[in-house]
């Protein structure tokens, strides 16, 4: 599923050759220490100031801006990882890790400080964990990996640009109408891609987890 069982969309590898030229036993992938990582990772550190500039300032322009610009930065780590041959298997478990923390904090975050209806929130977080559920489930069956969709990705893009809008367009100034109709049009869009996504994972997964069980089963008997 997008995020999680495909890896990660910045640091997407095909099962045969890594995606970006890196091949599953490429030594180069045990790295730890790269600079895609070290940008995921101060991703995952901006959530709690993002949390502090909603909550805890009460500034909630500086937090929308801040968020729009984690999610409008999410390739940077991935192109990165490309550009420079720094892919690696941590990177494929935290860059996803850290997409799906910061869609679901930014999600509850923005739902609970009334910038966006309990009902949208809720049917974001619902998609959130019926993905994260069958991925662990798929995971504990032995399913092969699967590669990110482009209606997900797109899906997860809208969403991310259409909830710092939302937030922003939380006021009655005259500028925060026409940001405000942006947000949910982008918001719809994106809610709706998002589910298309995870229906179109239904047959996809069908066939990693036959995949994943014959190759396990070749792997036994030879």
């Amino acid at each position: 599923m997008e995020a999680v069982a495909a890896g990660t969309r910045g640091r997407r590898l095909a099962d045969s050759t890594g995606g970006h030229g890196e091949a599953p036993d490429d030594p180069g992938l045990n790295r730890i220490v790269t600079v895609p990582n070290a940008i995921t990772l101060v991703r995952l550190a901006c959530i709690p100031l993002f949390l502090w500039l909603l909550f805890g300032a009460s500034r909630p322009a500086a937090a929308a801006v801040l968020l729009a610009g984690l999610g409008a930065t999410d390739w940077v780590d991935g192109f990165v990882a490309r550009r420079y041959h720094q892919v690696s298997t941590v990177g494929k478990v935290l860059d996803p890790v850290a997409d799906r923390v910061l869609v679901v904090t930014a999600v509850i975050a923005i739902t609970l400080h009334g910038a966006v209806p309990v009902w949208f929130g809720t049917a974001t977080l619902a998609r959130e964990v019926v993905v994260s559920v069958a991925v662990l489930l798929l995971a504990s069956l032995g399913a092969k990996r699967i590669d990110v969709l482009w209606v997900g990705k797109a899906g997860t893009f809208a969403l991310m640009f259409s909830y710092p809008a939302f937030l922003l367009s939380d006021g009655n100034a005259g500028w925060q109408t026409p940001v405000l109709v942006l947000a949910w049009v982008t918001g719809g869009i994106g809610l709706v891609l998002a589910w298309v996504a995870a229906a179109s994972y239904l047959p996809v997964a069908k066939r990693a987890l036959a995949d994943g069980r014959r190759a396990r089963s070749e792997g036994m008997s030879s």
